[in-house]
């Protein structure tokens, strides 16, 4: 089964996967995925999420697609259940399989793919000096 349809399955069914429609334990499960598939299936996550937002940061996916649809959010104890509403879990949830599979799209362009990782690099080549 490929990447996006894999993501799709677990959007449409998340229960047949032990989800329980909260954001936290939806990431780590989609992390260890990505781990599973050595890291083949957000390789690039991070980056194309960083050249989205058009700013330099050192957050990890799990905060950058918080900040995304919730940008006044403040990441401290962001792991805590309590931290997030259950109206708010269901609306992180959706965007993070909005976000992954509009990624799954652009990363499948090698063109597309490339200039996101161009685009990347300019952003942090005064840091990297």
């Amino acid at each position: 089964m490929n990447d996006k349809k894999l993501i799709e399955r677990i959007r449409d069914h998340p229960e047949g996967f032990g989800l329980n429609g909260t954001y936290y334990p939806t990431a780590m499960f989609l992390t260890g995925i990505d781990v599973g598939r050595s890291g083949g299936m957000l390789r690039g996550f991070t980056e194309w999420l960083v050249v989205r937002r058009g700013e330099c940061n050192n957050l990890y996916w799990h905060q950058l697609v918080l900040l995304d649809l919730f940008p006044d959010m403040r990441l401290q104890g962001w792991k805590d259940p309590d931290h997030l509403t259950p109206d708010q879990h269901r609306q992180a949830v959706e965007h993070l399989f909005s976000l992954i599979l509009e990624f799954l799209d652009a990363r499948s362009n090698p063109r597309q793919l490339g200039r996101m990782y161009t685009q990347y690099e300019a952003m942090y080549a005064h840091i990297q000096g």
